[in-house]
């Protein structure tokens, strides 16, 4: 299958059965750039004639679903240095900052600067917010969000800001605790092989071993053998 058309059957499986996958679902849908969001909202119709959109309205709840929406309406800006200028960066840390700090949460607000900001101006808002306030996005979003909600929401961040990092803090996260969760590692390895020949050294620098060595200490038989051929696509052992 193309790469759009497996992502399209793993969110199918991931929303099969009794409460939805969330973090297979995070992992397709948070970070993708306009394109690739349409691309998807097309694909899905076309494999199942059904929209996506409607698929995760029964699927998604709270503010979860208040971001995964926010994803799926492909609203990042294109960057423009006229208009994301330092001084817009500076206006939205301090609205993120604010609305996190309220007795109730402005998540809406702050889901929306976040989907539309464009790497480089998230950049700057995340320079500005750590100066000013002692901590980066990522950290405020641990702070001010909880759940489902907060896992997405700080992964979001993390792609548009060091993605290769984020993937592999993702493959390291479907492997965490007793068992590995299949359905996400194998989400990780497909949805983001475009990348993986950057993911490797990521994971290597903060894990101290390849992607194929937590495969192999993670998975058994033709599961293990199907991902490590996948992976050495990208990132060739030997």
């Amino acid at each position: 299958l193309p790469p759009h058309e497996a992502e399209c059957a793993m969110i199918k499986a991931a929303a099969k059965g009794v409460g939805s996958h969330a973090m297979v679902l995070m992992s397709i849908l948070c970070g993708r750039t306009n394109v690739e969001m349409e691309i998807l909202k097309k694909t899905y119709f076309r494999m199942y004639t059904r929209d996506l959109g409607k698929l995760l309205a029964s699927e998604l709840h709270g503010d979860n679903e208040r971001l995964i929406f926010n994803c799926l309406q492909a609203s990042e800006e294109e960057y423009d240095p006229q208009f994301h200028t330092l001084e817009k960066a500076a206006e939205d840390a301090e609205t993120i900052q604010k609305q996190g700090k309220k007795m109730f949460v402005n998540e809406r607000e702050i889901f929306k600067i976040i989907c539309a900001s464009p790497p480089e101006h998230l950049e700057n808002i995340n320079t500005i917010y750590a100066d000013k306030f002692g901590y980066a996005l990522w950290k405020a979003m641990e702070k001010d969000l909880c759940g489902n909600a907060e896992k997405a929401c700080i992964h979001l961040v993390n792609m548009k800001l060091k993605p290769y990092e984020a993937v592999a803090k993702l493959i390291k996260t479907a492997c965490a605790g007793m068992g590995t969760d299949e359905l996400l590692l194998t989400t990780c390895i497909v949805r983001y092989q475009y990348i993986m020949n950057f993911v490797q050294p990521a994971h290597i620098e903060l894990f101290s071993k390849s992607i194929q060595d937590r495969i192999r200490s993670e998975c058994r038989a033709k599961y293990r053998d199907i991902l490590l051929a996948a992976t050495n696509t990208a990132w060739p052992e030997g």
